[in-house]
């Protein structure tokens, strides 16, 4: 998720700087290219009915939904690529229209690379995972240990950060893909694997026997992830950031998948949810969309909350909390600016 790639890359955006017009070549294809896992548990994954579904998946629908009216319109096979640098590169060369597949929000990523976090979708931060019968229950145990770490990654500057700032000592062992880091991980290659606590998370729910590792309970970095689009097209960068804050706000209004047909169907007591649902004022018209552009969003899977649960949430395989994910009502820092 944190894959760090030459500056180079940059150069790829130019032709899709402010001039671009992704809205239009969206609507006129009548489909969202949008990539996200294929693979992976939780975020992205095949159900038992063969059909893709996951956290990020769900923002591809739900951003098909406002922008063209179906859910369906999707598109999600651009995630088939070998790493992350290859994911970016179909970004930056306009093969695919959003990257939902939530990688860390850093500087270098933002400002030299030139794409566009629209957001923070999950509040996420580094962790070590570790063999149960290790016998270990802290990460300052772990002087002179062997640790798997996906090359040219976050991942690595933030291990390398940590032992050196705590004066420990490892041996990275480096592996250019999550797929080869778990092989060498279960094959006894290294001590100690290392990867978002989502991601790890993600992992050890796949596993045979998921009881017998542990994912030890520090977190050494701060991991932000969201949403990634190409720089410059701003109307487009609007349309993204405003429908994923559509389901956070969605979430502290009590609107559901469920009842957000009934709630639009009735005039709305609470000015913010009547501009919301295009009750009232042209939120719609100023993004270009239609004024039920967000209710479309909700309707596709559910409110912020919903999809969290539905994917991530204590009822899944990953069993994750909410944690900073909760709203700011309930403890939390997700947290939507108002629709005025």
């Amino acid at each position: 998720m944190k894959l760090v790639v030459a500056a180079a890359l940059a150069a790829l955006c130019a032709p899709w700087g402010a001039n671009a017009q992704t809205l239009a070549e969206v609507q006129e294809r009548g489909q969202l290219n949008c990539s996200a896992p294929g693979d992976m548990p939780g975020f992205g994954y095949v159900d038992e009915n063969g059909m893709r579904q996951g956290f990020d998946v769900a923002f591809c629908r739900a951003l098909a939904g406002a922008v063209l009216g179906d859910p369906s319109a999707v598109q999600l096979d651009f995630d088939r690529e070998p790493n992350f640098k290859g994911i970016l590169d179909t970004l930056a060369t306009g093969q695919i229209d959003v990257l939902a597949s939530s990688i860390t929000w850093t500087f270098s990523r933002d400002v030299d690379l030139e794409f566009e976090f629209i957001g923070v979708n999950y509040y996420d931060g580094q962790g070590m995972m570790v063999p149960r019968d290790l016998g270990v229950s802290s990460v300052m145990d772990l002087d002179g240990a062997d640790i798997c770490v996906n090359a040219g990654t976050t991942t690595e500057q933030n291990t390398e950060d940590f032992y050196r700032a705590n004066q420990m000592s490892y041996q990275p062992v480096e592996m250019s893909s999550t797929d080869d880091m778990l092989d060498a991980y279960l094959g006894g290659g290294c001590d100690v694997i290392t990867s978002d606590r989502s991601e790890l998370a993600a992992m050890r729910s796949s596993l045979d026997q998921p009881d017998e590792h542990v994912i030890l309970p520090e977190t050494i970095s701060k991991e932000p992830l969201g949403p990634l689009v190409r720089h410059g097209d701003h109307n487009w960068i609007e349309i993204v950031r405003w429908t994923l804050y559509a389901l956070i706000v969605a979430e502290e209004k009590g609107i559901t998948q469920a009842n957000v047909a009934d709630v639009a169907a009735t005039p709305a007591t609470d000015p913010e949810v009547a501009r919301l649902l295009g009750q009232e004022g042209d939120l719609g018209a100023m993004l270009g969309l239609e004024p039920d552009w967000a209710v479309q969003a909700i309707s596709a899977a559910g409110n912020y909350g919903e999809i969290f649960e539905a994917h991530l949430g204590k009822g899944t395989p990953l069993g994750l909390p909410r944690g900073l994910n909760a709203s700011y009502r309930d403890g939390g820092i997700l947290y939507a600016p108002p629709f005025l």
